[in-house]
């Protein structure tokens, strides 16, 4: 690309110094140049048409290719070389020879071809900073929100704070005014006979605010009237007239300019966005053109104001939020952040990206280099959490990549954003909440154990009534599920800790956890006349999982599949390699679950409510909450497909190694 670009260069040069050589050529022949030759005594001898048109032709092409390549600045000192040697030349030919070696032809089709040249880079840096500058999306069109809509919105704010009659936005178009918004508190009077002067008397007073760019205002017996111009880079965009409800004082002068000047970007964004150039190729001769290229500088001088507007209300937020360009140098660190790093604003101007992060070092942490060479390798956010013992203080932090713009198909990376959280009351109630649950688990589990254990007791004597063994075997049955309900909700809230190291992960076969499970739950698969079969599969790969938790996760679907089906049913387990992952399913001829129960089966606490079956009593409601947190803490996924009365297959998905 850089060849082709520098040969068209070349090409083009050579092109302008050969029409430079041949215009001198032409000059020297009507006789237009000035004439040498009569300070030499001797009658000089003129070379030949074709070589005289030879050398000017040449020498206006090593002018050209010179400039071209190496630029005015560069290039002088070897111009003023050659034209020292032209210049030695020409005088021992004359002198010596008796020669014309014509020095003014030669000279005057040298800066010809300098001056084309130099007018031909010049015009094409305009053509490029011109295609850059006006076909930026900022300029072509830098908000999804219409000029007049945030128009009538400003007039509204301004309401709020300076309640007015009526107000209208007028926008300059040349030396006239187009009224573009209004706001009226209340419907006018058409009947009122000084309406139109009224009118008459704040468009005048619009239009000596636009000439002179400054605030007008004119008191009546009732009211008052203001014109406010609204400037940007003091040039006026528009006027707006204003109608205040109450008494006008000079206090409210700043924020009628303050809003002022966010009307002018308005209008002149619009204007800019409405208006496109016609053509692009001549803007560097154009009056037109080059007052459109202004306008564009305008327009993005009018989105660096915003931008600003937006980048400060980070210093308002509790996180800590750190903004850094792709070469390290900081461009925002919010106070929050100052104050979890320990430093002052003064102090941040000093460091750039990887001093910030040294100042959140841990165990855990302790290269930041690292962690910001994977985000900017990967485009994959780090996440981590931050222990300071000697501080009592958690930390998460967060290091992103930031895009140009997040709808683009390939958004280009234009920064790295640094988020930083305290985590240190979270984590404290974490603790607390989990200490409780602990202790009340611990606590209800030994009353349990000595009703249970009592009310078997009671059941195996034979000298209690009847009714009275079964009123305990209630009991009994009530306490066992208390039990199990107890611990299916302490493993799912270990679960849900943020902190997953207790899990164990080894390399384990799932088709031999499903092989082992099958085996263990078929007495109670026979007790209830349910077929259980597995339909194994060949070759699978292991994957990395803790042995405990996902044999138990495999327990639930295949108890739930055997509890949730008919009599003389089968309930099928089976095992498949599919591209990346291993999938167990578990698929019985049961009573299915209804559509808009799908979503909430995973849920905590939450049982199916079948249309004339009454819920199911023994149900924790526990099982299937419990497999969804050890799936997605395995980096796995948990699928239903169902249809109500003819069963459902339940599976999941883990990565294989």
């Amino acid at each position: 690309m850089i060849r082709i670009k520098t040969l068209k260069t070349d090409l083009s040069a050579t092109g302008l110094g050969f029409l430079a050589g041949i215009l001198g050529y032409v000059c020297w022949n009507l006789g237009l140049l000035p004439d040498l030759r009569a300070l030499f005594p001797a009658n000089l001898t003129t070379l030949d048409s074709p070589v005289a048109g030879g050398l000017m032709v040449g020498y206006s092409v090593a002018i050209g290719l010179t400039v071209s390549r190496l630029g005015l600045r560069a290039s002088w000192l070897y111009i003023a070389v050659s034209v020292v040697v032209l210049a030695s030349a020409y005088i021992i030919a004359a002198h010596v020879f008796g020669l014309n070696l014509l020095f003014e032809p030669l000279l005057f089709s040298g800066g010809l071809s300098l001056l084309f040249v130099q007018v031909n880079r010049l015009w094409s840096l305009d053509r490029q900073f011109a295609r850059t500058l006006l076909n930026s999306p900022v300029t072509v069109n830098d908000s999804r929100v219409g000029a007049n809509a945030r128009l009538a919105s400003g007039l509204k704010l301004l309401n709020t704070v300076l309640p007015l009659n009526e107000a209208v936005v007028f926008n300059c178009v040349g030396s006239d005014l187009e009224a573009v918004v209004r706001f009226k508190c209340a419907a006018p009077n058409p009947q009122d006979p000084r309406r139109n002067s009224v009118w008459r008397e704040g468009i005048k007073l619009c239009q000596n605010a636009a000439a002179t760019g400054k605030l007008m205002s004119q008191t009546t017996q009732n009211s008052a009237t203001v014109a406010v111009p609204l400037l940007q880079e003091g040039e006026t965009a528009g006027v707006l007239l204003i109608r205040p409800a109450a008494e006008f004082s000079d206090d409210d002068i700043p924020l009628l300019e303050a809003v002022g000047s966010q009307f002018a970007r308005n209008l002149k964004r619009e204007s800019f966005s409405k208006n496109p150039a016609r053509t692009r190729s001549l803007s560097y001769f154009s009056q037109t053109g080059n007052k459109r290229k202004l306008e564009a500088l305008n327009v993005l001088k009018a989105l660096t104001v915003e931008q600003r507007c937006e980048a400060s209300t980070l210093a308002y937020i509790d996180d800590g939020v750190a903004i850094a360009h792709l070469d390290g140098t900081l461009a925002l660190v919010n106070p929050s952040l100052l104050g979890f790093a320990g430093i002052t604003s003064a102090h941040a101007l000093e460091l750039d990206l990887f001093d910030l992060l040294h100042k959140f070092r841990t165990d855990v942490f302790d290269e930041p280099e690292i962690a910001v060479r994977r985000v900017l390798q990967t485009g994959v956010a780090y996440e981590g959490e931050l222990n300071f013992e000697q501080k009592e203080q958690i930390l998460s932090i967060r290091i992103s990549l930031l895009h140009e713009r997040e709808d683009r198909h390939s958004p280009e990376p234009i920064g790295i954003a640094v988020y930083v959280k305290d985590l240190t009351a979270t984590k404290e109630y974490e603790k607390l909440k989990s200490d409780m649950i602990s202790l009340m688990s611990h606590e209800l589990r030994t009353p349990l154990t000595s009703i249970n254990g009592f009310a078997e007791l009671l059941t195996a004597d034979q000298t209690v009534p009847a009714q009275a063994r079964e009123f305990v075997s209630i009991i009994a049955n009530e306490s066992q599920r208390m039990s199990r309900m107890i611990n299916t909700f302490l493993s799912v809230t270990q679960l849900e800790r943020k902190d997953k190291q207790e899990v164990l992960k080894i390399p384990l076969r799932l088709d031999e956890v499903v092989r082992e499970t099958i085996a263990s739950l078929q007495p109670v698969a026979k007790k209830k006349r349910i077929r259980l079969i597995e339909q194994p599969a060949h070759r699978i790969p292991p994957v990395a999982a803790d042995r405990s938790l996902i044999t138990q996760a495999v327990k639930n679907l295949v108890n739930n599949a055997i509890k949730y089906s008919p009599e003389r049913t089968t309930v099928t387990v089976s095992t498949a390699l599919e591209a990346e992952t291993v999938r167990v399913c578990v698929e019985d001829r049961g009573y299915g679950i209804p559509a808009e129960a799908k979503e909430r089966v995973w849920d905590k606490f939450y049982r199916v409510v079948r249309e004339g079956r009454e819920k199911d009593e023994e149900s924790t409601g526990l099982g299937l909450s419990f497999v969804r947190e050890v799936v997605e803490q395995h980096g796995g996924q948990v699928e239903l497909d169902s249809e109500e009365g003819r069963g459902s297959k339940f599976s999941f998905t883990l990565p294989r190694l």
